[in-house]
């Protein structure tokens, strides 16, 4: 057993000072038959330490109802297996471009702006979850044998909010569930960001890309002693859909990473290695100086631009960042793991079954829910998906414009069936459809939630029709309403769906296909023809894709292919949608 404690300049361990060279990589982005691969490839960067978020809402999508709490632990004993410490986060709110920053939405749609208070309708839930998770790191602590040497309590509070009396009531909740190891806070160094974001008498560390040595001089204006540490080095960065790709030099980030450790800090590189959003666990950005602007959708990859990428491979950073910590290594650094198997050769083939919408929903979808103005995705229980909301304009009435008040985040619309436009909120949520529609009619509007905002104060915003849906200026109510959850789409339930055959253009909808492999491993799926929607691979949610780009193909972890056929789902939700499914190598 070792102790592991905060010194007035290093962190101890058994008395001796060591350095934490950190990378984060998010075991939940990442297959778990990929996990030692991916943490070998941290060890010959030349790193000692591996930071993981953890996610609430992934594990708790209703009330009471938890899923594989243990899979933190299995990663943090994969952590021990190869001989690197751990740092964990576990939020409750942990940003992280991941759908409502960890918080579940069954939480945040009730309590709204109360969430990361001391307000005991927040703090309950809290301590069941936490009461609920602990255990799997206070058993693998470094002084009962583990990996695990820092915990941090919440996530860059200081950005959000002022609440002393929350983050301390969280640090003793820690406490009390039996964390030992020193605990710790990270914010930007921003004084107002570490005044709101700071515990006394709790390590604090703090994020920034470049300036290590202004960034360190604003930490020791508020905390004059402690060891210095750089939580979040942000070696790169992550993409919006519909944005540019954003990538950083590799020779400037690696200088920034040598002067922080020339400062005498420890690092935590964020990110290592990205991984993917699987499953639609994407999160969203408000765009302004003040995060309160138009919704910033993060695409499906997490690749950050990191220094191993999506795929796991090295990059030119990788080579660049191991140079600078080979100084400060113990011995030479170890050599590269072998690579995952790999797709040997690219396939191809056609999506021929197909089923509307509207034959999913009946198949998949939830109850129908009757009210006079539409409910929001909370109130449906939607997390990730799509909400279905039908109303009926009264006539006989002139054509007159369609608006929605409050629309979170694209509708597509149909009257009477038909194709009528899609909205979107680039520039406001308060949105009109292109043409006029004359009563009577039936209109559905098919709107998706792109991602809640994880970070900024816009989140615990509620996703759908927050508003209401008019006609020239006067409202319409008695919506009949039905959600599409994307945990919905198991075999079996698909197994249901009634399938036809795929004419061409069939448009949205779900297909269906079948893929022959032969040496079956990592790939990238692509769909020409596609606009936005998921795709599934032997039941497995790839996530998102979108024609708006910059992303143009979803990474396959080789786990999930099989050897000879492999099923294929695609939810179409905007275009006339994809003929073929393409898998291409990963060079």
């Amino acid at each position: 057993m070792s102790t592991f404690t905060v010194g007035d300049e290093d962190f101890l361990l058994d008395g001796r000072p060591v350095r934490l060279l950190s990378g984060a990589l998010h075991y939940f982005r990442v297959r778990e038959e990929l996990w030692g691969h991916r943490l070998g490839m941290l060890r010959a960067m030349g790193l000692n330490c591996v930071e993981t978020y953890v996610p609430w809402n992934l594990y708790a999508p209703e009330p009471g109802r938890y899923g594989d709490v243990a899979e933190l632990g299995r990663f943090l004993d994969a952590v021990e297996r190869a001989g690197m410490w751990a740092v964990v986060r576990p939020g409750p709110y942990i940003c992280a471009e991941w759908e409502n920053g960890g918080l579940p939405h069954w939480l945040t749609g009730p309590l709204g702006r109360r969430v990361r208070t001391f307000d005991p309708e927040f703090l309950g839930p809290v301590e069941s979850w936490f009461r609920r998770l602990l255990p799997q790191v206070v058993e693998r602590q470094v002084d009962r044998g583990g990996p695990v040497v820092l915990v941090q309590v919440e996530n860059e509070y200081g950005s959000y909010g002022s609440d002393l009396a929350y983050l301390e009531w969280l640090a003793g909740l820690l406490r009390e569930c039996g964390v030992s190891v020193p605990l710790f806070t990270s914010d930007g160094p921003e004084d107002h960001m570490l005044t709101g974001g700071s515990v006394p008498g709790v390590l604090a560390t703090a994020n920034f890309g470049a300036g290590a040595r202004e960034g360190f001089a604003a930490l020791r204006r508020h905390r004059a002693s402690g060891p210095l540490m750089c939580m979040e080095f942000w070696c790169g960065w992550f993409d919006h859909w519909g944005t540019e790709h954003t990538a950083r030099d590799a020779a400037e980030a690696a200088e920034a990473l040598r002067e922080i450790l020339e400062c005498g800090a420890s690092v935590n590189v964020y990110m290592a290695h990205g991984g993917t959003n699987l499953a639609g666990w994407a999160g969203a950005n408000r765009a302004g100086d003040l995060h309160d602007g138009p919704l910033r959708p993060t695409v499906t990859s997490y690749d950050y631009d990191a220094p191993v990428d999506e795929a796991g491979r090295p990059t030119e950073k990788f080579w660049r960042f191991r140079e600078v910590l080979a100084d400060y290594a113990e011995g030479p650094l170890p050599e590269l793991p072998e690579p995952p198997a790999r797709l040997a050769a690219p396939v191809s083939g056609p999506l021929d079954g197909w089923a509307p919408l509207d034959a999913v929903l009946e198949a998949l979808g939830g109850p129908e829910r009757v009210a006079p103005v539409p409910p929001t995705f909370e109130e449906l229980g939607v997390d990730r998906g799509l909400v279905r909301y039908r109303v009926a304009v009264p006539g006989p009435r002139q054509p007159y414009p369609l608006g929605v008040t409050g629309l979170r985040d694209r509708a597509v619309v149909y009257v009477d069936g038909a194709p009528a436009g899609v909205l979107g909120t680039a520039d406001g949520e308060d949105v009109t459809l292109a043409g006029p529609v004359a009563g009577p009619a039936v209109v559905d509007l098919w709107v998706e939630s792109l991602g809640r905002v994880n970070y900024g104060p816009r989140l615990a915003e509620p996703k759908g029709i927050t508003g209401g849906v008019r006609h020239e200026r006067q409202y319409l109510h008695g919506f009949r309403t039905r959600g599409l959850r994307l945990d919905a789409f198991s075999a079996e339930a698909v197994g249901g769906v009634p399938f036809g055959r795929a004419g061409e253009g069939a448009g949205p909808g779900l297909y269906r296909g079948a893929l022959e492999v032969a040496g079956a491993g990592d790939a990238w799926l692509r769909l020409p023809g596609g606009t936005r929607g998921f795709v599934w691979v032997n039941g497995v949610c790839l996530g998102r894709y979108w024609a708006a780009g910059p992303q143009d193909a979803l990474f396959l972890p080789g786990p999930v292919l099989r050897e000879g056929a492999n099923e294929v789902w695609v939810l179409e939700l905007e275009g006339a949608g994809a003929a073929t499914v393409e898998l291409d190598v990963v060079d």
